[in-house]
Parts: C-alpha cells; sequence; structure tokens
C-alpha cells in the first residue's frame, strides 16, 4: 500500500511519502522536488508537468495552467471571467455553467473539462511516484484549500478516479501543514492549549488558521480566507508597472502579444523574488517582441508602494480568523507564515505588526502540505505504524437541509451542520412520510463563501417505499458530513414498530435485509407539513437480561438517489476514464517510437566508429562496404522518410542492421571470451590431474586420459583457429570450449563418486548392525 500526499498547488505540485524512516519529497524527471502544473498538448502527445512548462512558450494556446482556479466554478461568474482574460487558451460555457476548453490536437479539434486537465496532472504525479516507488500507487491524501465548495472537492475525487488514485481523504491545506507542524513538537504547554496561527499565502490564494495544540492532539478553531489574493496578484502589480514603461519606453505593446505577455509575467516573477532579498533590481528581456530588448528597473519601496492595496487585504482573513475562534491577539503563542507567496519582506511586517510577535518560517514553505498529507496518509493507513495523534479540523461554511421546500428545523436556527462543525460528523434526521422523499442540501449563509458560489449543493430522493400499514411511515435518514468535507446521505432506513408477536414471528418485508444504524447524533426534525413531532433516536429493542421490550423496531433500507449540482455522472466519469487511458496509451507510443529513434541513430553512429576502428580487422572488405552503404541509408532515412515513424517501423531497420552487423560484432567478442574459456578450460586440467594423487590406479588412469583427450581436442582445435584470419568466422567458439569443460568436470565427478561409494557402503551396513 503506497502511503502518499499530494500538493496540487496553482503553480506547482508537490509529492511527499512515508517511508521507514519518515517523510520524503520525491524528486521528478528533471531531479527537482517541485513539478508545474502544466499540461501542454503538442503536435504529436501531450507534455506534463516539466515537460508541459517546458513546451509552453512553443504552444501557448495549447498550454493550460492554473486549472486549480476554473475546478468547479461558474463560467459566468466575474471572478472566472477575469482569470480567463489572463489564461492563453480558448473557453466557452458549458452544461451545467461550467467550463469547456477548446484546443486542438493530432489535427482534430478537442474539448476537455477542467476535471480532465487535472486528472492528467495526477496522472503524471502517479507515474512519478511509481517510477521512485517502484510500485502501484493507489491510496493517497489529497490537500485542498479550506473554502473550496462542496462540487470542487467532488471535482477533485473525480479527476483522481479518473487518474486512477484512491483518495483516503482531502485535506485542507491549513490542517496539512498544522500536523506537519505538531506532530513533531513536544514543547507544547501542559497547563493548557497552545494556540497557533498558520498564515498560507499561496500563488492565488490566502489562507489562515487558528489551531489549538495539545500533547497527541490538535484542533483547528477556525478557517479564514481570501481566495482571489496570492503571489501572482503582486507579480501582476510589476506585470502592469513595465507594461506601461515600456509603451512609453519602447512603443511595443505586450498586451498584444500572448508570448511576450507570458514571458514579462514569468520575468516579473522572478524580479519579486530578487526585491525579497535586495533593496532594488533590473529587468531585463531579450528580444521581447518586435526584436527589441527591454530593460527597467524597480527599488523595492516603489514596489510596496504599488502593492499597498493588496497588503491591506492580507490582514483581513488573520482578523477573521481570530474572531471567529474567539481569541485576541495576546492569546496566540507563534505564527507560523508558509506559501509561494509569503517571501515578500512587507507581509512579515505587517504580519508582526498585527500579532505582535515576528512570524517563524519552521516549515519547508513549498512543501510543508504534502508533507502533512502523507503523514495523515500513514495514520489512516494499516501498514504504518505512526504515533497517536488526533487530528481535528472544522468546516468553514454553515450547511442546511429542506425537505420538500421547507427548512429542516433543528433547534434555533435552520442549520444542520454550523460552520467550525468538527468533521467527519453525523446526522440522523426522523421524518414521517407515506411516498418518496425529497432532501436539498445548501448553504445557509452566502456570506460565508468565496465570491461568485451559488448556494445550491445538492438534491437526494429517498424512495420509493411502503409502510406495512396505512399510516405514514417513519423514516430515518443518516446524513453524513465526510472525511473530505462533502455532504452526503449515507443511508435511509423506514422504521417500523412491531408488538412482541410480531416480532417473535418475524414479520418482516421478505424482499429487504434487516440491518441496524448506528449514528454519532440524532437531530429532532419539526415539518409543519407533516406534522413530525421532535423526538431522541429509539433505545435498543432488547434489554440487558436479554428480554423483549413491548416493542421491537424493524429496519429497512431504501434506495437514495444523488443528483449533485454541476457534477459529473457516472457515465461521464466512465468516459473520461476510456479518453484519458486512450490518452495515454497514445502517448506512450509516441515516446515508445522517440526511444527506439534514438536507439537506431545511436546505433548508426556507434557502429560507424566501430566499424572503422574496434571491428575493423574482424570485417573483410565486402562487408565493411556493406555494412557502411547500410548505416548510410538508415541515417538518411532517419532524417527524411523516418523522422516521423511508428516504433515497428524503427525496431526493424534496427533488425537489418543487426543481420549485416552482428556476425562482425560476435567474432570481435568471441575473440576474448575464447581467451577467457581457453584459460579455463587448461585450469580445470590442471586441477583435476593433481587431484588423481590420493586415487587408486585404475582411477588416476581414467582421469590423466580424460585429461590429455581435452588438452589434445583444445590443442587441435586452436590450431586451426589460429590458422583463420579474424575476418573469418571461428572454427572453435567459446561456446564449444566451454561444453568441453562441463563435459571433463562431469566424467571427473563421476570417477570420484565411484571411488566414495564403497566406503559409503560400509558405513551405512556398520550403522544397520548397530540397530
Amino acid at each position: 500500500m503506497s502511503v502518499v500526499g499530494f500538493d496540487i498547488g496553482n503553480e506547482n505540485c508537490v509529492i511527499a511519502v512515508v517511508k521507514q524512516r519518515g517523510v520524503d519529497v520525491l524528486l521528478n524527471d528533471e531531479s527537482k522536488r517541485e513539478t508545474p502544473a502544466v499540461v501542454c498538448f503538442g503536435e504529436k502527445q501531450r507534455f506534463l508537468g516539466s515537460a508541459g512548462a517546458a513546451s509552453s512558450v512553443m504552444n501557448p494556446k495549447s498550454t493550460i495552467f492554473q486549472v486549480k482556479r476554473l475546478i468547479g466554478r461558474n463560467f459566468k461568474d466575474p471572478e472566472v471571467q477575469n482569470e480567463l482574460t489572463l489564461l492563453p487558451f480558448e473557453t466557452s460555457e458549458g452544461k451545467d455553467g461550467g467550463i469547456l476548453i477548446h484546443l486542438k490536437y493530432l489535427g482534430e479539434a478537442r474539448t476537455f473539462t477542467p476535471v480532465q486537465i487535472l486528472a492528467m496532472l495526477f496522472s503524471n504525479l502517479k507515474d512519478i511516484t511509481e517510477k521512485n516507488l517502484e510500485i502501484p500507487v493507489t491510496d493517497c491524501v489529497i490537500g485542498v484549500p479550506s473554502y473550496f465548495t462542496d462540487l470542487q472537492r467532488r471535482a477533485y475525487l473525480d479527476a483522481a478516479t479518473i487518474a486512477g488514485l484512491k483518495p483516503l481523504r482531502l485535506m485542507h491545506d491549513c490542517a496539512a501543514i498544522a500536523l506537519s507542524y505538531g506532530i513533531y513538537k513536544t514543547d507544547f504547554s501542559k497547563t493548557g492549549p497552545t494556540y497557533v496561527a498558520f498564515v498560507d499565502i499561496g500563488h492565488c490564494d490566502t489562507q489562515v488558521s487558528i489551531v489549538s495544540f495539545e500533547a497527541g492532539h490538535m484542533r483547528i478553531l477556525s478557517h479564514a480566507f481570501d481566495s482571489s489574493l496570492g503571489g501572482r496578484d503582486f507579480d501582476d502589480v510589476l506585470f502592469v508597472y513595465f507594461a506601461k514603461q515600456f509603451k512609453e519606453l519602447y512603443n511595443i505593446d505586450v498586451y498584444s502579444n500572448m508570448r511576450a505577455s507570458i514571458r514579462l509575467r514569468s520575468a516579473c516573477e522572478k524580479l519579486k523574488k530578487v526585491l525579497s532579498a535586495n533593496a532594488e533590481a533590473p529587468l531585463n528581456i531579450e528580444c521581447l517582441m518586435d526584436e527589441k530588448d527591454v530593460k527597467g528597473f524597480i527599488k523595492r519601496e516603489e514596489f510596496e508602494r504599488l502593492a499597498s492595496g493588496l497588503l491591506e487585504r492580507i490582514s483581513v482573513p488573520s482578523r477573521k480568523a481570530l474572531a471567529d475562534a474567539g481569541l485576541s491577539v495576546r492569546k496566540i503563542h507563534s505564527v507560523e507564515l508558509v506559501g509561494s507567496g509569503s517571501r515578500i519582506p512587507a507581509i512579515s511586517k505587517l504580519l508582526s505588526s498585527l500579532y505582535g510577535k515576528e512570524p517563524s518560517r519552521t516549515l519547508n514553505s513549498s512543501e510543508c502540505v504534502a508533507r502533512g498529507c502523507a503523514l495523515q496518509c500513514a495514520m489512516l493507513s494499516p501498514i504504518f505504524r505512526v504515533r497517536e495523534y488526533e487530528v481535528q479540523d472544522a468546516f468553514p461554511f454553515s450547511i442546511g437541509f429542506s425537505s420538500d421546500g421547507a427548512q429542516i428545523s433543528t433547534g434555533s436556527n435552520c442549520i444542520l451542520f454550523p460552520k467550525g462543525q468538527p468533521f467527519p460528523s453525523t446526522k440522523v434526521l426522523t421524518f414521517q412520510r407515506s411516498n418518496l422523499l425529497h432532501l436539498e442540501a445548501f448553504y445557509a449563509n452566502l456570506n460565508e463563501l468565496p465570491a461568485g458560489v451559488s448556494t445550491n449543493m445538492s438534491s437526494f430522493t429517498i424512495g420509493p417505499f411502503q409502510a406495512s400499514s396505512n399510516e405514514k411511515a417513519r423514516i430515518k435518514v443518516k446524513v453524513q458530513l465526510n472525511l473530505h468535507g462533502i455532504v452526503t446521505v449515507e443511508s435511509a432506513m423506514l422504521v417500523e414498530d412491531h408488538m412482541d408477536d410480531s416480532a417473535r414471528r418475524g414479520n418482516i418485508h421478505p424482499q429487504m435485509d434487516r440491518t441496524k444504524m448506528d449514528s454519532d447524533s440524532s437531530t429532532n426534525v419539526a415539518n409543519s407539513e407533516d406534522n413530525t413531532t421532535v423526538h431522541s433516536q429509539s433505545s435498543d429493542a432488547t434489554q440487558g437480561n436479554g428480554t423483549l421490550k413491548d416493542k421491537a423496531n424493524q429496519r429497512f433500507e431504501i434506495p437514495v438517489n444523488e443528483n449533485i449540482y454541476g457534477g459529473m455522472t457516472k457515465d461521464e466519469l466512465s468516459e473520461a476514464q476510456e479518453k484519458e487511458l486512450h490518452l495515454a496509451q497514445h502517448d506512450k507510443a509516441v515516446e515508445q517510437a522517440k526511444d527506439q529513434k534514438n536507439a537506431l541513430e545511436s546505433y548508426v553512429y556507434e557502429m560507424r566508429n566501430k566499424l572503422f576502428n574496434t571491428y575493423r580487422s574482424f570485417a573483410s572488405d565486402m562487408e565493411r562496404e556493406g555494412i557502411s552503404r547500410s548505416l548510410q541509408e538508415t541515417e538518411e532515412w532517419l532524417y527524411e522518410d523516418g523522422d516521423d515513424e511508428s516504433e515497428n517501423a524503427y525496431t526493424a531497420k534496427m533488425q537489418d542492421l543487426k543481420k549485416l552487423v552482428d556476425p562482425v560484432e560476435n567474432r570481435y567478442k568471441d575473440e576474448e571470451a575464447r581467451a577467457q574459456a581457453t584459460r579455463d578450460l587448461l585450469n580445470s586440467i590442471v586441477d583435476h590431474r593433481m587431484s588423481t594423487d590420493s586415487l587408486p590406479t585404475e582411477d588416476r588412469g581414467l582421469i590423466t586420459d580424460e585429461c590429455n583427450k581435452a588438452e589434445q581436442w583444445l590443442r587441435e582445435r586452436t590450431q586451426q583457429q589460429d590458422s583463420l584470419p579474424k575476418n573469418a568466422d571461428p572454427v572453435l567458439w567459446s561456446r564449444d570450449i566451454k561444453s568441453r569443460t562441463e563435459d571433463l568436470n562431469s566424467t571427473c565427478k563421476q570417477i570420484l563418486r565411484r571411488k566414495s561409494s564403497p566406503a559409503n557402503s560400509d558405513e551405512s551396513s556398520s550403522l544397520d548392525q548397530q540397530e
């Protein structure tokens, strides 16, 4: 079983695995710890990760990146529209208001959803992991932002399923960070909880969590976020500044050239990192646009002035997290600052002023999420023994349910899972119904959600069912906020009360299995339409002494149909899996053809060099001429008609060349092997002759004769071989000498075995007499 944690960032991805000695971050094919979250569709194949980033400049319109911002989003959302203006690929509105990505691939117009693109990234990470671990990988834990909606979380699970992964948990980024921080700490206060603020400023978002730590336990008190404030926004400040400057100085408009925009944004990102360590920094780009080289310069003070509006927004999630946790700044023990966008000095100063203490950087800012996910995966894995450590996360949104249009009341409000609810969590709803039951899940407070998110989540149809009496049936519905942070109806039960006689006769529905349902809590439901009364969950049907109560409950499972607004159906998921498999097989075939082409090209150059050097004396003039001609023809074919051929075509060409070269190569290789085999045979002859000193005369003569025959055979065949030129096929191959050596050893062993047999027989007879 694999124990893997994936952090899918907006810009880069990180893979962490748990091994016996601890948590390791895996290296990709370029020996880097971070893999770009990029998918590039080339002329003949896809390029994923690092290869995709390298190909993006040449294929900007068919390069998909920052797909994390599009997952589970509505095309008409104003924030999504702003995102799409920064992306070079073509998009349109799909069914249910989703996003479709359009591009050309293999000469055809193709359409993909963000979920399918994310699945490609997961497939790449899966391949990297399997190459490193050399075992199949399925089980994993994936980091997700705390502000992800139910639809976005389901989209992540769908993408992982398409890629052949089985997520054990979708874990909030800050929860993973807190786990990787707290599980190794041993200096927490023993008198009470230690409160730590985690500030994660990523490429496109900012998340803050207040976490309570005690020995062997961590509890998330609050989550807060700004889903549209991250490091790239500071990059954009520099981009706008220099785009305006270059317009004035060089009369070029980078907004009109997609490739120039990409290059300038990349340069601004590097410049921001330079400004984090220096008071000023230059910007130089060769041939940015219209064959013009551009130069720029900016001071850190000027950069901070331009980004002042963004810096003010940084403190908002922190203040909100503190308020939701019900803590004052004085109670915060320390502040941990992580994330790729957290290196700007002005951010550290601002947080120092807010919290009254300097932010710490105890954790690796780019790897801590993946490491925490890997640790959580180890905790959920049956093959790893991990220190007992409880992780209690909190859900950042309020969730309500309605039944047939009427909201379900749970006490003083209509919220089933309030904001800050620890999860996983289960609630049991009880209804009185005579026909189908319809439930709707929704976000109860729009102000808690990111901008542009719909409050509608999913609907559930429970039934059909039929009660044994004419009265309304009592239905118990188990609703779960599961480990992924997804709301589901786990089960629905028809509960019937039968008197003792009926219970004893086993009066139950024959087509239904009798089951018993356990739950974490029972929620009382009041609905005016059905006049459902408030009641608690029923107790067991038997007393402690095993006798029946007055009534015995029988429970029958009812089918539940789920409809996710904007989600993938089972058929769509199956179709996406087949599509991904087909694309992966095509990529594999292209890569294998490339490898075979490179092997053929290398073989041509290697054999041409050896033919006139190493193999020169082992090939006749006619052979050298024929091989040289074939090598030249193959080289010309590779750069003309054979530039884009199948793996089989390159393999056939390789086999044709080997038919010509192998005889020459075998003569060369066998010369050295023949010399070694000759030495081995002579050594065996010497050893057998020396072993005859203690043998009877008859046996000594037999072994000596065999050694003489072998020696005579070797002498005669060697003389024949030495009379031949090197470019002729040998009459004495090394394999012949090895076979003669084996025959000699076998014969001599048989003779020696005959000598020891009488002695063994005498010993056996004496033992029989003693018994």
